[in-house]
């Protein structure tokens, strides 16, 4: 199982939900994951109800059999304070440039050093161990930028390594990229059974491996149940109005003059079966055009109360379930 768990999504889909799943799905069994957030929107510290995250590692559940998971809100301009500090120890001179404004200058016109601070954060955080040897995480687990954007977020350190060609920021890119296009690495794809997230999800895939970065699976999100299978869909179309009003009359569905007013239910149940069918089909064509990308795929369901910390776990457990762990 890969170390590094990168997910993306069209906007929308549920990406940081199904991120902070993963992350508590592979921290069962005594694991420890980080789940690591990188554009600034505190949807983890949501997820979790617990306080904003801070630029630091922070446990925030616990998972079945006794895991943990640690969270981390990386922050661009931290981010680069340390990277001053490790290989140019600049120390209170740092500290000085971030007062004048500089660090947040160079993150915000410097061409790609904002990605470059964020994935080397996550990749430091893979490569870490104890003194004892051992990785101080077993997984991490990041909530990255949506589809659009994950192949060039990702792989922006190559860019920054052709730039610099020798000394410490090259060094550094050309390190973050070995984990990145390594077996460590696994890029999930998360999508709805709608057509602009799909296709959306295909067209990522597709700069993912023009990239040469390791794609993991798709992972469907928000499906509803299924109500009517196809003999119900098939019935709704050929059974005569006249015989459902009749069903609906011996089902007690009418009132005290129950033959007019089931006749008065009709309409409007086949306005919904209709309406189901659409969605039916539709999703079906979804799910053929998913499987054609070759990859993994699986489904989590709509929570019908919501989204909250036990929709997590219960997530968490589906994931385990089918497997992607």
């Amino acid at each position: 199982m890969s170390r590094l768990q990168v997910v993306s999504g069209k906007g929308g889909t549920g990406k940081t939900t199904v991120a902070a799943a993963l992350a508590l799905a592979l921290a069962t069994e005594g694991k420890r994951t980080l789940l690591v957030e990188v554009e600034g929107r505190q949807g983890i510290a949501q997820l979790f109800e617990t306080e904003a995250l801070p630029y630091a590692e922070r446990k925030i559940a616990v998972a079945p059999g006794g895991g943990e998971v640690h969270a981390l809100a990386i922050d661009p301009e931290l981010a680069l304070l340390d990277y001053l500090q490790m290989f140019y120890k600049l120390g209170s001179a740092g500290r000085a440039l971030k007062k004048l404004g500089a660090i947040d200058f160079a993150t915000t016109i410097a061409p790609g050093l904002r990605d470059v601070l964020l994935t080397g954060k996550a990749c430091e955080a893979v490569r870490r161990k104890e003194k004892s040897g051992r990785f101080v995480y077993d997984h991490v687990v990041m909530d990255a930028p949506p589809t659009g954007r994950i192949a060039r977020f990702l792989n922006v350190n190559d860019e920054v390594a052709g730039l610099a060609k020798v000394g410490p920021i090259h060094n550094q890119a050309q390190a973050v990229m070995r984990v990145l296009k390594s077996p460590e690495t696994a890029v999930h794809l998360v999508t709805l059974l709608e057509e602009m997230p799909v296709q959306e999800t295909a067209d990522g895939i597709a700069e993912l491996r023009a990239a040469r970065l390791p794609v993991g699976r798709v992972i469907v999100n928000m499906v509803r149940p299924g109500l009517l299978d196809s003999t119900d869909l098939e019935l709704v179309r050929t059974v005569p109005r006249t015989d459902i009003a009749r069903s609906l009359s011996s089902a007690g569905l009418g009132g005290a003059r129950r033959g007019q007013n089931a006749e008065r239910l009709v309409d409007p149940l086949l306005a919904q079966a209709e309406e189901y069918t659409e969605r039916h089909v539709l999703e079906q064509e979804q799910r053929a055009a998913l499987a054609e990308l070759g990859l993994p795929l699986h489904e989590l369901p709509l929570l019908a109360e919501g989204m909250d910390l036990a929709g997590l776990y219960e997530l968490a457990t589906e994931l385990r379930k089918q497997g992607i762990v």
